[in-house]
């Protein structure tokens, strides 16, 4: 059975910064892109960052780009997302996702994803 559970939510300074993680049971990790998602009250769940298997490569969307590096530790199980200078905006609850067979262009289609975590809050006070 297939878990990804997201830790490292909570509220947060504007200006700030957060770091999530994401540790992965039940698969070989390291034969997954995984990718972080957030959806925030009312609004459909966007694209945040995703990272190939190795890690060698990573796309952001242009709302994170600059101010987030996600990365992961193969050997943990473990993918992260650091932001910084974290804004009201960025308010949301945030999912980690698993891609057996993933393009990284193709990081920002939610449909591309096998495996989906039950999400973590992140509050950013103004």
């Amino acid at each position: 059975q297939v878990q990804l559970v997201e830790s490292g939510g909570g509220l947060v300074q504007a200006g700030g910064s957060l770091r999530l993680s994401c540790t992965a049971s039940g698969l070989t990790f390291s034969n997954y892109a995984m990718a972080w998602f957030r959806q925030a009250p009312g609004k459909e769940r966007d694209f945040v960052a995703a990272i190939t298997r190795s890690g060698g490569n990573a796309v952001y969307a242009d709302s994170v780009k600059g101010r987030s590096t996600i990365s992961r530790d193969n050997a943990k199980n473990t993918a992260y997302l650091q932001m910084s200078s974290v804004k009201p905006e960025d308010t949301a609850v945030y999912y980690c996702a698993a891609a057996r067979w993933l393009v990284v262009s193709k990081g920002a289609n939610k449909d591309e994803y096998d495996y989906w975590g039950q999400g973590t809050q992140v509050t950013v006070s103004s």
